[in-house]
């Protein structure tokens, strides 16, 4: 099957209709990461299909907890995931900031994104806990999304102090969070976030599980979080 038409189906397959031109964004995006890959390591998975699947289907999962109008920060983007298929699809509908704390990946992010002429974009060259202590970006977005590998309570803490009171965070993860879930209880209470939905995803096309946690701000962060990275990853609060 054509990549166009492999593209199409399988976002079909999750309830989204891709224009012309998205489908058009997407493609030249796989060809830009893989050009860049070659450089430098965004990703281990290279086959266009997978990608396809791996990378843009599976960003574009957590769509459905996404509203026009918001704003939207991508902490941990890496390679732009799921911060890029998100843009890509809402277009002007929602501004974006996708964070990063390595400057490889930044330099990638803003020739992505220059290339893909989408606007309402900021790249942001940070640490998580450095942005979340700056006042422009504490608690100052609608929704944070991450696909980072860090355990939920670190995650969290990375997170909800850049979600305003009434927003949402979503955590992409795989299908094994059960202990993880266990183990978030005083996160979610010194960090003021509560866990209001978890739902398991089959990706299109495959038969890979992820599961989506979405949790909402139901308090103030303390001023105290987050932590020093050092100290998040080896005192999680859980």
């Amino acid at each position: 099957m054509e990549l166009r038409e492999f593209l199409k189906e399988a976002a079909n397959k999750i309830n989204i209709t891709l224009t012309d031109h998205q489908l058009e964004q997407f493609l030249l995006y796989k060809d830009i990461l893989l050009e860049w890959n070659n450089r430098i390591n965004l990703t281990a998975i290279t086959d266009p299909e997978e990608i396809i699947i791996k990378h843009f289907i599976d960003s574009l999962t957590c769509a459905r907890y996404i509203k026009d109008g918001q704003r939207v920060i991508d902490v941990g983007t890496g390679a732009g995931f799921p911060g890029i298929p998100l843009k890509i699809l809402f277009a002007d509908r929602i501004q974006i900031t996708l964070l990063d704390s390595l400057n490889k990946r930044v330099k990638f992010l803003n020739e992505a994104v220059a290339s893909l002429k989408i606007n309402d974009t900021n790249i942001m060259y940070a640490r998580a806990e450095d942005a979340a202590n700056n006042n422009q970006h504490r608690e100052n977005y609608d929704i944070a999304v991450s696909r980072a590998v860090a355990n939920l309570a670190g995650l969290s803490e990375y997170c909800l102090p850049f979600v305003k009171l009434g927003g949402f965070m979503a955590s992409m993860k795989g299908p094994k969070i059960e202990d993880e879930l266990k183990s978030v209880k005083k996160a979610m209470e010194v960090l003021g976030g509560s866990i209001e939905k978890i739902e398991k995803i089959t990706l299109p096309m495959s038969d890979i599980i992820h599961a989506i946690i979405i949790i909402k701000k139901v308090k103030i962060t303390p001023h105290n979080y987050p932590r020093k990275a050092g100290k998040i990853q080896k005192n999680p609060l859980c």
